[in-house]
């Protein structure tokens, strides 16, 4: 009865992430543009990042034009996910940024083991990390579209690891 009763609990506990995770997901609002300064945006995220410290390699201090919001989030997902990759082998992780023409670009670097499959990276609720949703990387994404810009990830070819790839409209 206890084992019945410790399945039931996980299963409702999995549930009940989902449909957070779905709601999240389905919901989110057009962005609100204003005006975000970039390098303290990111000086904040590295901050709530406790497991190991955010490098920020030396890039200029811009201001875009975004939905302050909806990028922090999708910051705090990568970087989270970045971490949690840069953990499992004792690595860093590095974010920086540039304006391009007509783009702002900004990468975080992990020196974990890179991607093995990134076929199911942008699927919704697909996941590997034991108690995640497989909802941070799809909005970010989301949110990446959303502002008229793209998101990708790829191995880096530097050295090991993971390179995610923010770039918007300026």
């Amino acid at each position: 009865m206890k084992r019945g009763l410790a399945v039931i609990a996980a299963r409702s506990d999995s549930l009940s992430r989902f449909t957070t995770a779905y709601a999240q997901l389905a919901k989110l609002p057009a962005p609100r543009l204003d005006a975000v300064n970039v390098l303290a945006l990111v000086r904040r995220i590295a901050g709530v990042e406790t497991r190991l410290p955010i490098r920020l390699a030396e890039s200029p201090d811009l201001h875009i034009r975004a939905d302050p919001d909806q990028l922090e989030q999708l910051l705090i997902n990568l970087v989270h996910n970045a971490a949690d990759a840069a953990l499992q082998t004792a690595g860093g992780v590095t974010v920086a940024w540039r304006r391009e023409g007509r783009s702002f670009e900004l990468w975080i670097d992990d020196e974990g083991s890179g991607l093995t499959n990134a076929s199911n990276l942008f699927v919704p609720f697909f996941t590997t990390k034991p108690g995640g949703s497989g909802i941070g990387l799809v909005l970010s994404r989301q949110i990446a579209e959303a502002h008229g810009g793209s998101l990708t990830l790829e191995n880096r070819t530097d050295c090991r690891g993971c390179r995610a790839y923010l770039r918007l409209p300026v």
